[in-house]
């Protein structure tokens, strides 16, 4: 091999391994930025005030992207999530068991994600005008059933019980970060080690070469959208027994922020490319940088620009590698 065939590959390769960890990186350029900024950012209370935060929209993450790697998108899962919570808060106030509540909650997420997945694979519908439609809705019905109003737990005992799903600890880490960490590891054992997975890799990466393989793509797309209910559901408990309550106006533009931290971690958004992995990657570098924002007092409208900025680097970067 001549020195310049050995130096292109040396290229080649320190281009791939940039490529395969640019968001574990960022991450750590951030941490390294906000830490000199803010010496109390390191502290521990303060990194598990992070964990607990970014749980919500990891969780909702993970689920969005297994849509997103079949090259689809949901923007309903901040109205499941709302609509989800305000059920669920509803039955504990009227003295239902926990349980009980919790598991009609996940049902309504699995539903709705269901009818998702049906609308798009029998409808012929795109994904964005689907769970667009999807989203107005259930941001309505969550209106009407809590009248436009907060359902307050209260605080009795069933209220403390619940209220530990989101405030509590477990050994001292926080109890949505633990469930953050159960969520991830149950996605990536699916999508690296079962048929579900391949398969969604597969309608990614060509959904004609699939069908053509024999492939029950509508079947694929169903379940994908399925999970993406069911774990924006259980984004909607950790909210509501967090704040003792459920907001009607819950989960608005936690859409976006889940697309971020799926694009952030380098899934792609054409789909079929992409490690469940890198999206908690990407999810903490979204709370991080929220964090970071409020220690630093800086304006919640300026936050938003941020954000967005943010975003559009992101698709940017993924058009640049696709």
């Amino acid at each position: 091999m001549t020195s310049q065939a050995m130096k292109q590959k040396k290229q080649i390769d320190k281009k791939e391994i940039l490529d395969k960890y640019r968001s574990l990186i960022a991450l750590a350029l951030l941490i390294v930025v906000v830490s000199i900024l803010s010496p109390s950012f390191l502290t521990t209370k303060n990194i598990f005030n992070v964990l607990r935060q970014t749980s919500v929209n990891a969780i909702i993450a993970a689920g969005m992207t297994f849509v997103i790697l079949t090259g689809g998108i949901d923007l309903s899962v901040g109205s499941i999530l709302a609509i989800s919570g305000a059920v669920c808060a509803s039955m504990l106030v009227s003295g239902t068991n926990i349980i009980i509540a919790v598991i009609i909650a996940l049902v309504i997420g699995a539903i709705v994600g269901f009818l998702n997945g049906f609308v798009i694979s029998k409808g012929k519908l795109q994904p964005f005008i689907a769970t667009l439609a999807t989203m107005t809705i259930l941001r309505g019905l969550t209106l009407v059933f809590t009248d436009g109003k907060p359902i307050t737990l209260g605080s009795g005992d069933l209220a403390v019980a619940f209220g530990k799903i989101g405030g509590g600890t477990i050994l001292g880490i926080p109890t949505p970060a633990i469930i953050m960490i159960v969520v991830f590891l149950v996605c990536g054992y699916v999508l690296n080690n079962t048929t579900m997975g391949r398969h969604t890799y597969a309608l990614g990466s060509n959904e004609d070469a699939a069908k053509l393989s024999g492939l029950n793509t509508d079947k694929i797309k169903i379940a994908v959208y399925t999970v993406s209910g069911i774990l924006a559901a259980v984004a909607g408990i950790i909210i509501t027994s967090r704040l003792y309550s459920a907001q009607p106006t819950a989960g608005e533009s936690y859409e976006l922020d889940a697309i971020a931290a799926v694009v952030l971690g380098g899934t792609s958004l054409t789909g079929g490319k992409g490690k469940i992995s890198n999206t908690i990657v990407g999810a903490l570098i979204m709370g991080v940088l929220s964090n970071a924002l409020n220690l630093l007092d800086v304006s919640s409208y300026y936050q938003m620009m941020i954000k967005g900025v943010v975003i559009l680097i992101a698709v940017l970067l993924d058009r640049k590698n696709k």
